[in-house]
């Protein structure tokens, strides 16, 4: 009997959401939520870059258009600016081991990093990802662009805040006392940083991707 390919699930909406590897995981994350969102993968570069975009432009016909750019769509995007800073984040379970780190684009010479983590998220180490960034490229009176593949991370810090979902607890306190400083840091202070966009479909992985695929 042929073995069957392993799937990726998504919860956008759910107890708490994020990537998970089984459907019986997934299905702890949705059971008993109304209106709960998520969706399978055959691979988890999909399932990823399905994450970082609204639920509903991963349904439908929407899929096909995400998969694949046209010529004349990545001569549209451009190339990006390797004279700047990007900044990703990787977690081992989405809750789970969490960190982050940040890079020079060109290089990829690792300028701060942070973590592991115990149990935090992607969204979240991805926000503190920027607000590092921000704080780093102001220390250093840099004019660099800083990039990011996750517009939910690059929202949050414009709204000066971390909207995650995840419950506090014991174990990820750590990840909470950063959140704060974190978000105290936005409200206290000024920065003329552009934060820009990683086009993963045009550019490829971020730089500053930890290649866990």
């Amino acid at each position: 009997m042929a073995r069957k390919a392993p799937k990726f699930y998504v919860v956008w909406k759910g107890h708490h959401s994020g990537i998970f590897d089984s459907w019986d995981a997934c299905k702890v994350q949705v059971q008993n939520v109304q209106g709960a969102q998520f969706k399978s993968f055959s691979s988890f570069e999909e399932a990823k870059d399905a994450f970082k975009r609204p639920y509903k432009a991963s349904i439908g016909k929407n899929v096909k258009k995400l998969r694949e750019l046209s010529e004349v769509e990545r001569l549209k995007i451009g190339h990006p600016n390797m004279k700047s800073i990007a900044v990703d984040a990787a977690v081992k379970g989405n809750p789970g081991l969490m960190e982050y780190r940040g890079v020079e684009t060109e290089s990829k010479t690792v300028l701060f990093k942070q973590g592991p983590f115990q149990q935090g998220t992607n969204n979240i180490g991805e926000f503190l990802a920027l607000v590092h960034g921000l704080a780093y490229l102001k220390k250093n009176n840099s004019d660099l662009l800083l990039y990011s593949d996750s517009r939910i991370a690059i929202s949050w810090v414009k709204q000066k805040k971390c909207k995650t979902k995840l419950v506090q607890s014991s174990k990820n306190k750590e990840i909470f006392d950063l959140i704060q400083r974190a978000t105290d840091w936005l409200k206290n202070n000024d920065y003329k940083t552009t934060i820009v966009k990683w086009e993963t479909k045009a550019w490829g992985e971020i730089p500053a991707d930890y290649g866990r695929k």
